[in-house]
């Protein structure tokens, strides 16, 4: 598979502060890539080097088979969206995306084409006419994630798109991310890990700068023999547990999500065997079963353990 977006050593600094310290990654074309770190890991900074907004660092970036940022060469193949874009209140949305349609190249033929389709993909039709002040803040943010896709790039960066959106629009920006697999490689920066796990096919955990991981989400949640139970019951004695199911490590959260670690020398089918008959012998109601560790759990341990050895 060819490469969208490369990383290679790249080190920035601001005076004595290393913002990225050789960091290295990839993402495929075609691709969805989930970026995670903490506060200050260096997510912005990475988003600000593969936009072409900061230029001097060292090491190299690759962008569609470009080597750097070069504007003329990467005009309309890739589009940037930063975390809290906003957009003038004043103009209406369809007007406004003409006009950044015009900006990506396109002629107006293609202006009018492209700006039908983000449109009715948005589910934004009816508000062609709108103004952007007359917008929810989710209506806004889906406006910018229309502004993202004009004219079909073939690299898109989204700083967060999700910041700051109820339950109901989130579910609505996710679906329209997931249709955009193998269609444009895409890069998420998010703090939002659930969602990331579920748009996303690979993940890179960044901590101060620096690698932590890269893998593929189906690896990476997975590879590690966990299993959740959904029980009824949330008091559970997790300890009494563990010793009536040899080898399993059981922990339960306030959600009353039962959390199983097993060796990994065991089948996930050869686990649930002897976990659901201990449950159901002791009268609890097993409501749902999910085997793999969330992407939540790995990267808390994964940052953890990054951090311990640094």
């Amino acid at each position: 598979m060819s490469t969208a977006l490369s990383f290679e050593s790249v080190t920035k600094t601001y005076g004595r502060k290393a913002a990225l310290s050789g960091l290295s990654f990839s993402v495929d074309t075609g691709s969805i890539c989930g970026l995670v770190g903490s506060n200050g890991a260096g997510k912005t900074t990475t988003m600000s080097i593969a936009g072409g907004a900061l230029k001097r660092f060292e090491g190299r970036i690759e962008l569609l088979g470009q080597t750097g940022f070069d504007v003329e060469k990467l005009s309309g193949r890739l589009t940037v969206i930063p975390q809290d874009s906003e957009l003038p209140r004043y103009a209406r949305v369809e007007d406004l995306l003409s006009y950044y349609a015009r900006l990506q190249g396109l002629s107006k033929t293609d202006v009018r084409r492209s700006v039908k389709d983000v449109l009715e993909w948005t589910n934004l039709g009816d508000r062609a006419r709108s103004s952007i002040r007359q917008l929810s803040h989710g209506m806004r943010r889906r406006v910018t994630v229309a502004q993202a896709f004009l004219g079909n790039p073939e690299l898109v960066l989204l700083d967060e798109p999700m910041n700051g959106l109820d339950p109901a629009e989130k579910a609505n920006i996710r679906d329209l991310l997931i249709d955009r697999r193998g269609k444009q490689a895409i890069l998420i920066s998010s703090h939002n890990l659930d969602e990331v796990e579920r748009v996303c096919d690979s993940v890179v955990f960044i901590e101060d700068g620096r690698l932590v991981k890269q893998e593929s989400m189906e690896a990476l949640t997975t590879k590690t023999l966990v299993t959740r139970y959904l029980v009824d019951q949330k008091e559970l004695d997790c300890s009494e547990l563990s010793i009536a199911v040899p080898g399993c490590q059981f922990s339960q959260d306030s959600e009353g999500w039962l959390v199983c670690s097993a060796p990994i020398s065991e089948t996930a089918a050869a686990v649930n065997a002897r976990v659901l008959g201990r449950l159901l012998a002791q009268n609890v109601g097993v409501l749902r079963v999910e085997t793999g560790a969330t992407l939540e759990e790995i990267y808390l341990t994964d940052i953890r353990s990054s951090r311990s050895g640094s």
